[in-house]
């Protein structure tokens, strides 16, 4: 009998330790800067970028060659942040519009919006992209996946109404994890120079993601591990992974909100598009892609795209 409780006693064991070093092991891999790759989470979203290269080159090549500089800001919590600033060409026309650009998980400001640079500076906008925290240029050792990011992009809002002077309108864009980011910070006090936000293939919940990529990818259980990670989180980067869902954030908003995602996108399901939707309070409309995958819908159909760009900013920019 002793025998039997010793062995039950020492599997139990066993199964915590590896439930305590696959929980550390994930953690690290995914929460802390200097462990989590933008290699792998290409590899995970699946999204084949090879056949858009050609395009990515030529966009990135005129954007390079627009006047840009490096800014600064501290984050309340006392971090330097970095964004790249590009002041809309002279001659833009009377109506002084800025787009605050907010890039994915583990890519930085001057990545995730190459593309749409093209239709945003050809059209007149002073184009902002911040470096999220742990990200980039931008200081911070755990990422902050729009929970404690949503702080930071007010922060660069109000520097961009001193930049660009108090009749600027303002439209918040975000991809992936900088989707998420957008409708977060719309669920906060905006100053009215805030107009609409644009959220491309956000997510619900850093909790809501993982519990996916677990099942999908790892054919893993989110019990334990999650609470776990949760527990984790908050002691070291001081917020909940449900914390803050954009889900229940969107139900504060108070600006028009646009939402873009592709039906197959794997990494980040256009369901938590659709529970986003539903939940949203304010006026809102919805493009889903066919055949695109993680932040792919831009490339996949990009007249589409540009169409609800067109016809949702239409509705909130004055002028």
């Amino acid at each position: 009998m002793k025998s039997a409780v010793r062995a039950a006693a020492l599997l139990l064991g066993a199964a915590a330790a590896a439930t305590a070093g696959g929980t550390a092991y994930f953690y690290r891999r995914t929460m802390k800067r200097s462990r989590a790759k933008v290699e792998r989470t290409m590899k995970m979203a699946g999204t084949d970028w090879n056949q858009y290269q050609p395009l990515l080159k030529a966009r990135k090549e005129y954007m390079l060659a627009q006047p840009h500089e490096d800014v600064f800001i501290t984050s309340d919590d006392g971090l330097k942040l970095h964004g790249v600033y590009f002041p809309a060409a002279e001659g833009s026309g009377e109506t002084v519009k800025a787009v605050i650009c907010c890039h994915g998980y583990t890519s930085q400001c001057m990545s995730d919006f190459i593309g749409l640079s093209d239709y945003y500076l050809k059209r007149g906008y002073h184009m902002l992209l911040p470096d999220a925290r742990a990200h980039g240029q931008s200081e911070g050792t755990y990422i902050g996946f729009g929970c404690l990011d949503r702080y930071d992009i007010r922060k660069w809002i109000d520097w961009l109404i001193e930049q660009c002077g108090s009749n600027v309108q303002i439209l918040l864009h975000g991809i992936s994890m900088g989707g998420a980011t957008v409708l977060m910070t719309g669920s906060l006090d905006l100053p009215e120079q805030v107009k609409g936000i644009i959220s491309d293939c956000g997510f619900t919940s850093p909790r809501e993601v993982f519990t996916h990529v677990l099942h999908t990818m790892y054919h893993l259980p989110a019990f334990p591990m999650l609470p776990l990670a949760d527990l984790i989180n908050r002691r070291l980067a001081g917020y909940g992974l449900d914390e803050c869902n954009a889900a229940r954030e969107a139900a504060k908003v108070r600006v028009p909100v646009l939402l873009i995602h592709g039906d197959r996108d794997t990494f980040v399901p256009s369901s938590m598009c659709e529970k986003i939707y539903q939940s949203c309070a304010s006026p809102k409309k919805k493009l889903i892609v066919k055949g695109a995958a993680h932040a792919e819908s831009y490339y996949k159909d990009t007249a589409a795209y540009e169409a609800a760009l067109d016809d949702f900013i239409g509705g909130v920019i004055a002028g």
